[in-house]
C-alpha cells in the first residue's frame, strides 16, 4: 500500500535529530518545512533534498513565528504533522541557578513549543502533534532539574491539548534515551556559564558535581543512541493510523519510566545512591 504524502512542519532543524528527521522524511516523499534560525543552515538543508524548504522560525520570538506563519501559510493549505523538537537543556545545582537561566529553560522547550503550536493550530484539523521530549521528563536526574521538569511540563501541557481540542488532533510524545547530539557540548557550555555566576562558596561547594556534568556530558557524545532510533519512531508515528501517547526510546528510557513509577521514596533511595558515587 502506498504511503500517503504529507506536508510536514519541525522546529530545530539545523542539527540533531530535528535535522535527521527532516532529511529522512523529505526522503520519504514528504513535503518537509525546516526551522531554522540562519540562513546558512537553511541553504544547505534545501541542497540536500527539493522537498525541503526552509523556514526561518525562532520559537522564543512572536514576531517569527508570525512570519513563518505566513510563509508556510503562502505555500500550503494545511499541515499534517507538527514535530516540536527545538530544545535546549539547563544544567546545574537549583540552590545556585539563577531564575533567569530556569525562565530561559522553560521559554524554549515549554513556551517556544506552545506559541509555535497556537499559532499553527488553524492548519493542523486532523492532524498530528509529535513533541520531542526525553526520558529527563521521568525527574530522575538531579543537576538537570530545569530540563527535567520543562519536558515533564511539555508532556502535561500537550496532553490536556489532545484531551481538550476538538479539532481532532493526536499528540505524541517521543521519549529518547541519551542521543549523540550537539545538545550535550551546549549544556556543558551553559553549565559553565551558570557556575560562573555563582559566589566562591556555592563554587567550592558544588565543584566536583560540575566536573561530573562536564565529564557525563562529553561521554554522552559518544556513547549516546545514534538518532537514526528517534527518526525510525518519528516515522512510525506518523504512519500510524493510532499512535499511541507516548513512546520510549532505548532501553534507559523504558528503565526510566519504570523506577518512576515506584514509591518517590524508594526512587529517592535510588538517585541518592547514584549520587554518593560522584568523585
Amino acid at each position: 500500500m502506498k504511503k500517503s504524502v504529507k506536508t510536514i512542519l519541525i522546529t530545530g532543524t539545523s542539527t540533531g535529530i530535528g535535522r535527521e528527521i527532516a532529511l529522512k522524511l523529505a526522503k520519504e516523499g514528504h513535503k518537509v518545512f525546516a526551522g531554522v534560525r540562519r540562513k546558512i543552515d537553511k541553504n544547505e538543508l534545501e541542497s540536500l533534498n527539493p522537498n525541503i524548504k526552509g523556514v526561518y522560525l525562532d520559537i522564543t520570538n512572536p514576531s517569527s513565528i508570525d512570519k513563518a506563519f505566513w510563509f508556510v501559510i503562502k505555500n500550503t493549505e494545511k499541515i499534517d504533522v507538527l514535530i516540536n523538537n527545538a530544545g535546549i537543556a539547563v544544567a546545574g545545582p537549583v540552590e545556585i541557578l539563577p531564575v533567569k537561566k530556569i525562565k530561559e529553560q522553560f521559554d524554549v522547550n515549554v513556551f517556544g513549543a506552545l506559541n509555535v503550536t497556537q499559532k499553527f493550530f488553524p492548519l493542523l484539523k486532523n492532524g498530528l502533534i509529535i513533541n520531542m521530549s526525553s526520558l529527563a521528563a521521568t525527574g530522575l536526574f538531579p543537576y538537570i532539574a530545569p530540563y527535567c521538569a520543562s519536558k515533564r511540563a511539555l508532556d502535561i501541557l500537550f496532553n490536556n491539548l489532545m484531551l481538550e481540542n476538538k479539532d481532532n488532533i493526536k499528540v505524541v510524545s517521543v521519549k529518547p534515551a541519551v542521543i549523540k547530539t550537539p545538545i550535550w557540548d551546549k549544556s556543558i557550555k551553559k553549565a559553565r556559564e551558570n557556575f560562573d555566576l555563582a559566589s566562591d562558596i556555592s563554587k567550592k561547594k558544588y565543584e566536583k558535581e560540575l566536573s561530573y556534568m562536564i565529564t557525563h556530558s562529553e561521554k554522552n557524545n559518544h556513547r549516546g543512541l545514534d538518532p537514526y532510533f528517534v527518526v525510525n519512531t518519528v516515522e512510525k508515528i506518523i504512519n500510524s493510523k493510532n499512535p499511541k501517547p507516548s513512546y520510549n526510546v532505548g532501553f534507559a528510557s523504558s528503565c526510566a519510566d519504570f523506577v518512576s513509577k515506584l514509591p518517590q521514596t524508594i526512587i529517592n533511595l535510588i538517585v541518592k545512591l547514584k549520587l554518593k558515587k560522584i568523585k
